[in-house]
């Protein structure tokens, strides 16, 4: 029986069908473009087989088509009969995520993955900080995430995905030397990878080499297809380090070329978060930000996520409803906050409204009331920054610029927060 690059049996007889199908998962993983492409040619290949389907819907739902996925999910259901136990599981469990049902989903991926470790598409959701463990809402997240690719450590040895994984739970757990060794690693076997490459970003990121990352991976971006669905983030990181580095100008342009609502198409939930968190960074690094940028960030926002429920993206929304003065959805972000993250969404989005009234007591207190949990909002070290920075900078324009400074200090002690905080050098 023809098998995947992970040795899981594949229903299909057909070995172009399965070339391909292997094709569009390392084109997923790796964030390549053409991997609708790739999972097009496998069905073309075999017009029965169900898991090219289930690999396309997985995609979809990832760069924000759920109504395409919905299709998609459809047609494996569709040809599943005769598939193994393995991918009947694999079908139903996608199907949970697409329909929302994302805590049962992962109930049933950590038992599946107990027996099937090795099963590609449902053990990498629950990696990366926009993962099933990323966006939980729990305490402790980053602990657990790290726990996660540690169990699966022995059954994945030296795989170019795993490494790269790994050393980004290792780096948002603390763990920044093992880190590092295992992204170099990840990036001698898979060195186009735009995973891998965001990963080593992050690595610099948070060792404060901004010269080097910023070189490092404006290098690695300008090869890198726009219509990757990766590429608005790595275009928020090479422009915040352009930001970081003076160059205004070239930020701006990034963010209106490539990051902004105006940018060609991307996965919503990167056009929100990384256009809100570099215009939010260039106004705390003391850049005047027209009115129009927040009204524009505010109305994208209402369009694609009109209901708060992703605790993520709801906080970004609220700091554009706050600076876009839209208190109506800003309220009603605050009212409809959920899960286990919801009274964490309440806290900041409360902070950012006090920030753009003026009330920087105000946003103190909310703000001090989150530092030590604020992973529950998911995201990355590094995007919740904009968290860290916004006490600084609330805490500096009330006159405790040095209690502002001693608590970055702490709390990020090796990235670069020099000019990050403008009121920090006034």
């Amino acid at each position: 029986m023809l098998e995947d690059r992970y040795g899981s049996p594949l229903t299909t007889t057909s070995q172009a069908a399965r070339d391909a199908y292997v094709e569009g998962i390392d084109r997923f993983l790796g964030a390549f473009d053409d991997v609708e492409e790739a999972y097009r040619s496998a069905m073309q290949a075999d017009d029965s087989f169900a898991m090219p389907h289930v690999g396309l819907a997985r995609y979809l739902v990832t760069v924000g088509r759920g109504q395409d996925a919905k299709r998609e999910i459809a047609v494996a259901k569709e040809l599943s009969h005769g598939v193994s136990s393995r991918e009947a599981a694999q079908i139903d469990i996608i199907s949970d995520l697409i329909e929302g049902r994302a805590p049962q989903a992962y109930r049933r991926i950590r038992d599946h993955v107990a027996d099937h470790p090795r099963d590609i598409l449902l053990a990498q959701t629950c990696t990366s900080v926009f993962g099933l463990i990323g966006f939980s809402g729990q305490a402790g997240r980053e602990a657990e995430q790290l726990a996660y690719t540690t169990m699966l450590k022995p059954h994945y040895g030296d795989d170019w995905w795993f490494l790269c994984q790994h050393a980004f739970a290792q780096m948002e757990a603390g763990q920044i030397g093992p880190a590092a060794e295992n992204i170099e690693c990840a990036l001698e076997l898979k060195p186009d990878s735009a995973h891998t490459a965001h990963v080593r970003a992050h690595l610099y990121y948070e060792n404060g080499e901004t010269d080097a990352g910023y070189a490092y991976l404006r290098e690695f971006w300008q090869d890198y297809p726009s219509t990757a669905y990766l590429h608005c983030h790595l275009s928020w990181h090479v422009a915040l380090w352009a930001l970081e580095s003076g160059d205004v100008a070239g930020m701006w342009k990034l963010f209106d070329d490539y990051v902004s609502p105006d940018r060609p198409p991307a996965p919503p939930l990167n056009v929100l978060t990384d256009s809100v968190a570099i215009v939010h960074r260039a106004f705390l690094a003391g850049e005047q930000i027209p009115q129009e940028r927040w009204q524009q960030l505010s109305d994208y926002a209402v369009e694609f996520f009109p209901s708060p429920g992703l605790a993520f993206a709801d906080v970004h929304a609220a700091l554009a409803h706050a600076m876009a003065g839209n208190r109506e959805r800003l309220e009603s972000t605050i009212d409809g906050a959920k899960g286990p993250a919801g009274p964490t969404v309440v806290s900041v989005a409360g902070a950012f409204r006090a920030l753009a009234d003026g009330n920087a007591d105000e946003a103190i207190e909310k703000f001090v009331s989150v530092m030590s949990e604020h992973e529950r909002l998911g995201g990355s070290r590094a995007q919740r920054d904009i968290i860290e920075f916004s006490l600084a900078h609330a805490l500096a324009i009330s006159g405790q610029s040095n209690e502002a400074q001693r608590i970055l200090n702490m709390h990020r002690p090796h990235t670069s927060h020099d000019h990050a905080v403008a009121t920090l050098e006034e």
